[in-house]
């Protein structure tokens, strides 16, 4: 019986109206969006191809050791397309120092908007079908048994020896697998549309993440269809569920979302925020000024005065918190000046010059490094916190769980971007190791220019490889789960209304 009532559900869903609409809007949207979306990520990949091209240069224009520019630029991720998650609103370009560890809040931005694309690619294929694959379940399921039930229909189904519990699972397969149609259809034109750019580069890896990001639609669809059927069951009239379908949609697709959003409901009070920021700089600020004590003892038993002009300002560091805008910044000054010619009178000082930075300059990386031991609980207290706080909140829409499931599988998530952030950081350590080993500190190249030209080429280059599929699904385990998991609970909550109620 349950194959006779599925072929019945599925004719009666192919041959409506809706289905066609649903097949042309969502091709037109997804198809169109995608043609904007691949436009938009080939500008941001030529802002970001510059940019490398640019800190090269100035890389190749310092002359000394001492006067490394070292910045690096994160490439735009290619499935942004599908999710543009945090890749457009975190920073793309971080300084690499050794007396400075880099973090994701230390990012900035180098020009990638174009005014002309700046609207429609806000608006990419997950947020179509959050919206559009939503709203299409809902109509697709609020007559389901309401409808019937006006009909007759329904009394005569259950007049034959046929569950109800196989009336709604065939409900269900039919109406899915008719949605199912043009969200395939569309992603399989996005996705062919993504291979046929030249600018675009997607990996094997890549098609599985956007599987990923294909069932957890599915998941989505799913949920909202669910959302529907459960509304038609408990109503008497199509035109009742009809309403009250469109006042769901409207408050967990439109305005919880972006009410969270705008409300950001912090979970610490500014007081305390204040308070964490100005005991972290006080803390940082006594690791400079002991900095600064121990220089000064070397000046001193070097026989040096400490606040000769040669010396002046020297290891200048300090902390900013900006705690309006709750944001950590930490800044310093440039370390020393390349000279290009060495007068007679100062060739004496060479070895004391030497020692100062052998000495100065491993004691700045461990300073460096126990600021960040320091900067990092806060950053992660301010910052991270309050990401995942507005996160779970979000959570409590379908919209929240599906879109950070995608972010996951995207890689345009906070984990995504940490990631990269640190690779940063690892490749810092690289370059204090290349230092070391080449017993750069010592070297006279390290503070002025000799004729022999530096060789920037044997400096590490950065290089960052997006985390496997493995953990991209880990990451997005969570809310796929708990997608199905309301699914599992939506199917048998109606099932027990439909079964306790009267036709």
């Amino acid at each position: 019986m349950l194959p006779i009532l599925i072929r019945r559900e599925l004719l009666n869903n192919l041959m409506t109206f809706r289905f066609s609409a649903a097949l042309f809007i969502t091709l037109l949207l997804v198809v169109a969006n995608t043609a904007v979306l691949i436009q938009d990520y080939e500008h941001r990949l030529g802002s970001y191809h510059a940019s490398v091209k640019r800190h090269q240069n100035q890389l190749r224009e310092a002359k000394a050791y001492s006067d490394y520019m070292l910045f690096v630029d994160r490439a735009p991720n290619p499935l942004s397309i599908f999710n543009v998650g945090l890749d457009k609103r975190v920073g793309n370009l971080i300084g690499v120092y050794h007396g400075f560890v880099p973090s994701l809040w230390d990012a900035e931005m180098h020009g990638t908007d174009n005014p002309f694309l700046a609207f429609f690619s806000s608006i990419d294929i997950v947020f179509i079908f959050e919206v559009v694959l939503s709203l299409l379940g809902l109509i697709f399921a609020y007559d389901a048994i309401a409808g019937e039930r006006e009909r007759g229909t329904l009394r005569l189904v259950l007049a034959q020896p046929v569950r109800r519990g196989h009336i709604l699972l065939a409900k269900w397969f039919s109406a899915m697998t008719c949605l199912l149609v043009p969200l395939l259809i569309s992603l399989l034109l996005a996705t062919l549309l993504l291979t046929t750019s030249a600018s675009i580069s997607v990996k094997a890896n890549d098609f599985v993440r956007i599987g990923g990001i294909v069932l957890a639609a599915f998941a989505y669809l799913s949920l909202f269809y669910l959302l529907g059927l459960f509304i038609s069951t408990v109503t008497r009239r199509a035109n009742t569920a009809l309403m009250l379908a469109m006042f769901v949609w409207g408050f967990l697709v439109l305005v919880y979302p972006n009410l969270i959003r705008a409300a950001h409901a912090p979970f610490v009070t500014p007081a305390r925020v204040q308070a964490r920021v100005q005991s972290a700089k006080n803390q940082i600020q006594q690791i400079w000024d002991e900095l600064k004590r121990e220089r000064e003892q070397f000046l001193k038993r070097e026989g040096v005065d400490p606040d000769a002009p040669n010396f002046e300002g020297v290891w200048e560091l300090w902390f900013h918190a900006d705690v309006d805008a709750m944001l950590l910044a930490y800044y310093d000054t440039e370390h020393t000046t390349v000279l290009s010619d060495v007068p007679p009178a100062f060739e004496k000082h060479i070895p004391l010059v030497k020692r100062y930075y052998v000495f100065m300059e491993p004691l700045t990386i461990r300073a460096a490094e126990r600021t960040w031991r320091i900067r990092k609980p806060v950053l992660d207290d301010v910052f991270v916190r309050q990401a995942v706080m507005d996160r779970l909140w979000l959570k409590l829409s379908p919209v929240g769980m599906f879109d950070s499931a995608a972010q996951a599988w995207a890689g345009t998530d906070l984990g995504g971007m940490q990631a990269f952030f640190a690779a940063v950081r690892r490749y810092r350590l690289q370059v204090i190791d290349y230092f070391y080993a080449r017993d750069m500190f010592a070297s006279q190249q390290w503070f002025f220019v000799e004729e022999r030209k530096v060789d920037w080429r044997a400096l590490p280059r950065f290089s960052f490889e997006r985390s496997d599929v493995l953990m991209h699904a880990k990451r997005a385990l969570p809310d796929m789960l708990l997608l199905f998991l309301v699914n599992v609970a939506l199917f048998m909550g109606i099932l027990l209304v439909f079964i306790r109620r009267e036709v």
